[in-house]
């Protein structure tokens, strides 16, 4: 048997605003399959943020300090320069319903066209989370509903401080 192990080490991309129970979902999952998992918070300026990139790494590195060999970063590259950069061989990508498949997959082949090296690999959200998205959170919140099912409590306390 061989004894040099390259480490794998996989990405885990998004916006993460903010990170929701089935984000987390995804990132325990991974965190069982691969050495190191990178969750790379995405500075998309394109998108109007409700959290700020540090505020966003902040609570990310909260809720998945019970996980060693979970690490959370950012970036504002293609994604593919950014896996090069990190050393990864895979991209990890959750998938909610069949409506995020085309998305998802319009990603991954062009990122495997840019980068061959790097596998995308779809991982689905627990069932009890398909319908969940930052988005809705981000509603519930700014219209002060229920929403403690459905985040980490550090995302809870910093969604009601940013809506009082």
């Amino acid at each position: 048997m061989n004894s040099t192990h390259k480490e794998k080490i996989a990405v885990y991309p998004g916006s993460f605003d903010p990170v929701t129970l089935g984000h987390l979902d995804i990132i325990r999952r991974s965190a069982k399959q691969f050495d190191r998992v990178i969750v790379a918070v995405l500075n998309n300026t394109s998108k109007k943020p409700l959290f700020s990139v540090e505020e966003r790494t902040n609570l990310l590195k909260e809720v998945t300090k019970d996980l060693p060999n979970v690490e959370i970063d950012h970036f504002r590259d293609l994604l593919v320069n950014y896996v090069k950069l990190k050393g990864a061989s895979v991209i990890i990508r959750g998938l909610r319903a069949i409506s995020d498949f085309e998305y998802e997959l319009q990603l991954a082949t062009t990122n495997y066209k840019l980068y061959p090296e790097v596998e995308t690999i779809f991982m689905m959200t627990h069932p009890q989370y398909s319908y969940l998205s930052s988005s809705i959170v981000k509603e519930i919140a700014q219209f002060h509903g229920n929403f403690t099912d459905l985040v980490p409590e550090a995302v809870e306390t910093a969604l009601k401080k940013k809506f009082e």
